[in-house]
This record gives C-alpha cells, structure tokens and sequence, in this order.
C-alpha cells in the first residue's frame, strides 16, 4: 500500500511527464490529449494547450485544462463544453497511465458529481478567447486521509482568543475625553 505522500508524488510526476515535446521510450510523441498533440501544418497557427493538477482537502484533485480558441470556434455552447470535457477525460486517461508507468500501481479517479465542471472563459482579442475547465476528482485510496491542518486550527484557535479581548471598556492608560454617544 502506497503513502499518501507517494501517491501525490507519483500524480504529479504523470503531470509533469506531459510536458510539450515529451517522447516515448520508442521515440514517438506522448499523446497526452491535448489539441497540440495533433499534427499542425507549417503554415497553421500552433495551438497553445496545456494542463495541470491541484491537490486539496485531502483526497481531490482538480484537473486544469487551458486552451486557446477563436471566437467563431466557439459555436454552441453545449457542443463545444462536451468537446472540451472530452480533452479533460483523454488528460485524465494520460494521467493513469503515466502513474502506472511511474509507480508501478494503479490509479483511480472518480469524478465529483457533486461539483460541476467549471468553465472560465477570458477574452483576450477580439478574435481569440482564452477557456480554462477545472474539473474535480476523488482520488480514490486516500478515503481516511482527512487533511488536518494543525497550523489552521492554532490561527483559529488565536483568533478566538482575539475576539474574547474585545470588549468597551477602556484602558487605564487613556486620557482621551470619552465621545458622546447620541
């Protein structure tokens, strides 16, 4: 059985492993499934892609996708979000198998129903736009794991302390002449 440590360690080696031009042990090009692992004639606009991967509360993991897309590519919104959805899913497929050729182990991933995938779209010209999805995923064998936080739990700890200091009385020390209160 894995750590917790190695198991995040593994998925973001698999990350990293995707980077723009990574080859197979055969020489080939990784498909990571990203638009830019297309092939692109020498006269068309390379198209700028990429990925990464955020851990938080514990057992999640959210995958970032961020591509650039013109305008008029954009069409219906229904039909382009699956499409881009459709590049989160062949992300997460490259991640198992990275992590398996990493680690040696298995990865499971289960979505999150319960949070939707999130879609930011920035206009950066009035041609291209910039469209970023942040999809969730439960990273499954970190169950137990509940990320404790001693560091929070101290600042809430002081802060409550704090606020029980609050009160209107005034210090000893004051020589101020006392407001009115109306």
């Amino acid at each position: 059985m894995a750590t917790v440590l190695e198991i995040i360690q593994g998925i973001h080696q698999a990350a990293a492993n995707g980077y723009d031009g990574s080859l197979e042990e055969d020489g080939s090009r990784k498909q990571t499934g990203l638009r830019r692992d297309e092939e692109v004639d020498i006269r068309d606009k390379r198209v700028i892609d990429g990925f990464k991967v955020k851990m938080h509360d514990g057992n999640k993991m959210c995958v970032m996708y961020t591509t650039e897309v013109l305008i008029r590519d954009m069409g219906q919104k229904d039909k382009y979000e699956d499409s881009l959805l459709e590049n989160v899913a062949d992300i997460v497929a490259f991640l198992k198998k990275e992590y398996k050729k990493v680690t040696g182990n298995s990865l499971s991933l289960k979505e999150i129903k319960d949070t939707p995938p999130e879609f930011q779209v920035i206009q950066t010209s009035r041609v291209r736009t910039e469209v970023k999805v942040l999809v969730d995923y439960e990273i499954s064998g970190l169950e137990e794991f509940q990320a404790k936080d001693d560091l929070r739990d101290k600042r809430m700890k002081a802060s409550e302390k704090f606020m029980k200091l609050v009160s209107d009385k005034r210090p000893d020390n004051d020589s101020r002449k006392p407001e009115k209160k109306d």
